[in-house]
């Protein structure tokens, strides 16, 4: 589904902010209080607030028109330009020179120089409702972009922008114009200005203090769940749980757990903004509930990783969904897909090895052989003769096994990143197409078929030795041995 999606349009309306970190070297401790000294690196600034629903809707390749308030100050200043450079559209955030843009400072230790830990944190805000002259020009924006949008989503922190009377407009505009709405609510213990949404996605936290249930276990969640969708006459509500992943219960059917892989947990910030984006995004093109959850359930996981907000590309996603898919489909690739990763792959500074073969009747002397060409690189791909190449190569009774079933049986090989088929009677043109940085050959033989291609852009060619007694012929010759005995 994932890559299928095209750029649709969403309208993000909620409270932007601009996020500043202060970067120091936390060595010391204060002799005028027990605090720690610190020595500033460097200074960040980042989007924050619904800003961090509109830098993560853009990474995901869509598009984002943003309707919200911001200072005449140098901080809306700064969060205006970095939405605009990023491509979001900024015609609709309305500056008021009486209202300063919210601010938050986190400042961080640098432990050691290198291990960031958030030590304290700054808000700088105004978050009484705003005057209904200014609800007004909103609500008059939001009107005019509902038309050319697929999805409308509300990131409410209760800084002022969505109130209960500006939400219940911006939700029956939303019906009025047919288009879903999906709403992170605020912390509040009362979710009836959302009132009509499609989907409200609360924390555990959030839905214990909306429903007014502590959540403990299976039964206090579904509760918790059915008493919010009751309070909001919603579609849906997804629930998520940190590392149990999400809750998801549609009106009138029945729940789903979406669970999650575990993961290193660096830093929670921005999950919630993450998960509002990937969900916006997937019911924009239409993906069906149960699979837009999964999917927002991937992206916020990710998020988790990160310290700070780092948005999760649609790429990202990718390389998460097939790493999940396992060691079956999601490692054999067709050489088109195959080349970017192998871009995307030499970015980073990896060391891409290639290798090829028929790969008939995988056994030991294989898997010896895969293993040290994986030891000389970061990235191992073995590309495989097609049935009709090995055929040509092997004469007619060859290969015994299928060029799918050899692909999968090397791709659940630990040691092998991806694979591919190539049905020449060389790998020559893959060589030309992905221009690995070592290839790997095995047996006996000086004869490398692409040294020339591969030395001629600098790349390495590294031979390894055969192992006595282990071949495909050799195993073959001693089935056909054992049977006519």
């Amino acid at each position: 589904m994932l890559e299928r999606f095209g750029s649709p349009r969403v309208l993000l309306v909620g409270d932007f902010m601009l996020d500043r970190y202060v970067y120091g070297n936390a060595e010391r401790v204060s002799p005028e209080a027990p605090v720690p000294v610190l020595k500033t690196v460097r200074t960040e600034t980042r989007t924050g607030g619904a800003g961090n629903v509109a830098a993560a809707v853009l990474a995901l390749e869509a598009r984002v028109a943003c309707v919200g308030v911001i200072g005449q100050d140098a901080a809306g200043t700064d969060l205006s330009n970095l939405l605009a450079s990023m491509g979001a559209e900024t015609s609709s955030l309305v500056r008021l020179p009486n209202r300063p843009t919210t601010v938050k400072s986190r400042y961080v230790g640098l432990a050691q120089h290198r291990h960031a830990q958030q030590l304290l944190r700054v808000d700088d805000e105004d978050p009484t409702p705003l005057p209904e002259s200014v609800q007004t020009t909103l609500w008059a924006a939001v009107r005019g972009e509902l038309a050319s949008s697929d999805v409308l989503a509300l990131e409410d922190y209760d800084k002022g922008v969505l109130t209960d009377a500006a939400a219940a407009t911006l939700l029956a505009e939303a019906r009025k114009a047919d288009v879903p709405v999906v709403v992170d609510p605020a912390l509040i213990d009362d979710y009836r200005r959302y009132r009509g949404a499609t989907v409200l996605t609360p924390n555990r936290f959030e839905a214990s203090l909306a429903s007014g249930i502590e959540i403990a276990d299976d039964d206090s969640l579904e509760r918790a769940a059915r008493q919010i969708l009751l309070a909001t006459d919603a579609h849906a509500v997804i629930v998520t749980l940190d590392k149990q992943g999400a809750y998801v219960l549609e009106a009138g059917g029945e729940a789903r757990q979406v669970r999650t892989i575990p993961r290193s947990v660096y830093d929670v910030t921005g999950a919630g903004d993450e998960v509002l984006a990937a969900l916006a995004v997937a019911l924009a093109e239409g993906v069906p509930l149960a699979q837009a959850a999964q999917l927002a359930n991937v992206a916020g996981s990710l998020e988790v990783e990160r310290f700070g907000v780092v948005p999760i590309s649609r790429q990202d996603i990718l390389d998460e969904l097939r790493r999940i898919v396992g060691l079956r489909g999601g490692k054999v690739l067709p050489r088109e897909r195959l080349g970017e990763e192998v871009r995307r792959r030499k970015a980073r500074g990896e060391t891409v090895v290639f290798t090829n073969g028929c790969f008939d009747l995988l056994h030991m002397g294989h898997v010896r052989y895969l293993q040290e060409a994986r030891e000389m690189g970061s990235c191992l791909i073995v590309a495989i003769n097609s049935d009709d190449s090995v055929r040509r190569l092997k004469g007619p009774a060859r290969p015994v096994i299928g060029e799918a079933e050899r692909g999968e049986m090397l791709a659940a090989l630990e040691c092998v990143d991806f694979v591919t088929v190539f049905d020449e009677d060389t790998p020559c043109e893959l060589l030309e197409l992905l221009r690995p940085d070592v290839l790997v050959k095995g047996g006996t033989t000086d004869v490398v078929v692409g040294r020339e291609i591969v030395e001629g852009y600098g790349g390495r060619v590294a031979t390894t030795g055969a192992m006595s007694g282990l071949s495909t012929t050799q195993i073959i010759n001693r089935i056909v041995e054992t049977n006519q005995t």
